[in-house]
């Protein structure tokens, strides 16, 4: 997946979620992937969490080992 903006195996949800969470990314088994955004949030935090979550994919970070580390280098 080369860009994830520009593909259909993306499924973007709001939740309400405890504010300490600003979203959630979950692979799926078909090869694409579920993303989460707490809907308590404003629109830009949202806006961020989005990227975020998408930097995760991008950077194909579900095939890593070290989520601490991951997070590091965001």
């Amino acid at each position: 997946m080369n860009n994830p903006l520009l593909t259909e195996a993306l499924g973007v949800y709001f939740l309400n979620m405890d504010t300490a969470v600003e979203e959630e990314v979950h692979p799926n088994e078909d090869g694409s992937f579920t993303i989460i955004i707490n809907s308590r949030l404003n629109c830009e935090r949202q806006m961020q969490a989005y990227q975020h979550a998408l930097m995760h994919i991008m950077n194909n970070d579900f095939a890593k080992n070290c989520a601490d580390e991951i997070e590091k280098a965001l």
